[in-house]
């Protein structure tokens, strides 16, 4: 299978200007909901800016959250000083096939916007998986929502799918991992508003806030060795995954490996979940 209009999503199709347009027209909208029609706080906001601004030149970032609202990206990135309509700076985000691609002009307007398609049960191995290690080899922001699904309830945080993590492993540069979690989004855009159904507008009054954490630290090198080692003592049913490279991790040792990267994401993500219900 080939990747989605990936032609649209080139920093040079019809010399940049319709992804201008775009991110520009939803970048307003996002902070007029998030400034103008809500209140908002965010704590440590000044780390993301500055990873986003000046990271080392040629190192990816990957920003993870958690998932309360269909609305989450674009509205999380919309809150004061934040450079959203900027195209350059934009991160690229992984967007559910069947919501966002289920027909051309979707497909068309959501790639201008940085959207990488991912079906969802497709795998960690799935083509469009690939176009994301491609824009992390070229030092791109990539956010995922690692959950997988929305959910808006006040609970803990779910146990994350391995995408995430075989992206951190696979990316030819180790990127660098920052956690978000966020509240407030659930009432701005609630799932079951009217007959089950989401309401056609924003909702306005509601309370958000947005928890920047800081990088995690993840010693690759020893899970990695770590793995290995664990990977020899079980037994798994197989799904004809390839070995990676250069680390030759066979599928036993990337289902241990991706397992402790997500468990130590998640740990992370809910001391973060924690303290925002302090706010």
């Amino acid at each position: 299978m080939g990747r989605t209009l990936e032609w649209a999503g080139r920093a040079k199709h019809m010399g940049g200007i319709p992804r201008k347009m775009v991110l520009m027209a939803v970048g307003a909208c996002a902070k007029a909901v998030v400034n103008l029609l809500n209140t908002s706080s965010v704590h440590n906001s000044d780390t993301l800016i500055r990873l986003v601004r000046s990271r080392p030149p040629g190192v990816p970032l990957i920003t993870v959250s958690n998932h309360m609202s269909t609305l989450d990206d674009p509205l999380m990135w919309g809150f004061k000083g934040f450079p959203i309509t900027d195209p350059d700076l934009g991160r690229w985000v992984l967007a559910a096939e069947d919501i966002c691609f289920k027909n051309a002009v979707y497909s068309y307007f959501f790639r201008l916007g940085k959207c990488i398609p991912i079906t969802r049960g497709g795998g960690i191995y799935q083509e469009h998986m690939n176009e994301a290690l491609d824009r992390l080899s070229e030092g791109a922001w990539l956010h995922t929502f690692p959950e997988g699904k929305v959910s808006q309830e006040d609970a803990p945080i779910r146990q994350l799918k391995w995408g995430t993590a075989s992206l951190i492993v696979r990316s030819p540069i180790t990127p660098i991992v920052l956690p978000i979690v966020h509240q407030g989004f659930e009432k701005v855009m609630p799932e079951n508003f009217f007959l089950g159904r989401r309401p056609p507008f924003p909702l306005w009054k509601k309370n958000i806030n947005i928890i920047v954490g800081e990088p995690i630290e993840l010693d690759l090198s020893k899970m990695k060795e770590v793995a290995i080692s664990t990977s020899r003592k079980l037994s798994f049913p197989t799904m004809g995954w390839p070995s990676t490279n250069p680390h030759r991790l066979d599928e036993a040792a990337q289902r241990c490996l991706y397992a402790a990267i997500s468990d130590r994401i998640r740990t992370v993500m809910e001391r973060l979940r924690c303290f925002a219900r302090s706010f």
